[in-house]
């Protein structure tokens, strides 16, 4: 015991040595060979010019809009270098049927290939719908708060990153996230998950799996623009978030949500 308690003593107070030597905290997350912004607590970026405590980012999604065709998620695993076994993934879509008898069925869908898991009535459908789902970015991330090298942390501008050079690997962050939007990277050893495509965001472009989408269902925008199109969506729609008991402060948006999705 008193050699566990010495040497958990010793990594904090080496990462708070390292964290105040750099003055903020910064990361290099790195995704299909491309490099993202330094970390954004003290302005700095790879992008000459821009300014991270200027923006504050988020994404709408309208579920009516959703028509489950995965280009969101195959966009994602291009861009970002996502392994392609099923159970690896940045954001996924999931598919909702609730029954008239009220009972709800959830699957996750795939490609086109997958076969569904159970056979429903048509009949018996009440209402199907998708629902994708991703890293929710949130105001206060249980992430953050239980890493023990600092490796998680959040930007000036609103996006939750993590330092894979700082990373360790012990998965508390992935076994705090309540919306299961992280995963252990089968080659790094790092946990990963989404950063809104941060590397795309500091040049001004959108995120991967927002431009690809045929419908319109996910959008993106700055909370600080009132001329952005995510703040024209929160005006017009009655929007929700995902387990808002938890008091995450969430910053996915969700358009015409049914209260059975969690």
């Amino acid at each position: 015991m008193v050699r566990r308690d010495f040497l958990q003593g010793l990594l904090w107070f080496l990462s708070s040595i390292l964290l105040s030597r750099n003055g903020v905290k910064r990361a290099m997350a790195s995704t299909n060979g491309k490099t993202a912004a330094d970390a954004a607590g003290s302005g700095e970026s790879t992008i000459e010019g821009y300014d991270p405590s200027k923006h504050r980012y988020a994404m709408g999604i309208d579920i009516d809009k959703c028509i489950g065709c995965n280009r969101c998620v195959e966009a994602c695993t291009t861009e970002n270098d996502v392994p392609e076994e099923p159970f690896f993934t940045r954001t996924w879509v999931e598919r909702y049927v609730i029954e008239r008898d009220k009972s709800v069925h959830v699957e996750t869908i795939g490609d086109g290939r997958a076969m569904p898991k159970e056979k429903i009535e048509e009949a018996t459908i009440l209402r199907s719908f998708f629902v994708p789902k991703l890293c929710n970015q949130c105001e206060n991330p249980p992430c953050v708060q239980v890493c023990p090298v600092g490796a998680t942390f959040s930007t000036d501008d609103g996006v939750v990153l993590i330092d894979s050079e700082r990373c360790i690997g012990c998965g508390y962050c992935i076994q705090a996230c309540p919306y299961g939007a992280r995963y252990l990277h089968p080659k790094t050893r790092t946990a990963d998950k989404c950063t809104f495509c941060y590397h795309r965001l500091v040049k001004e472009m959108l995120p991967a799996c927002v431009e690809v989408c045929p419908t319109g269902a996910r959008l993106f925008g700055d909370l600080k623009n009132r001329a952005s199109r995510l703040v024209r969506f929160e005006r017009s729609n009655r929007i929700h978030v995902l387990k808002p008991g938890l008091n995450t402060h969430p910053k996915v948006y969700y358009a015409n949500l049914d209260g059975e999705v969690r």
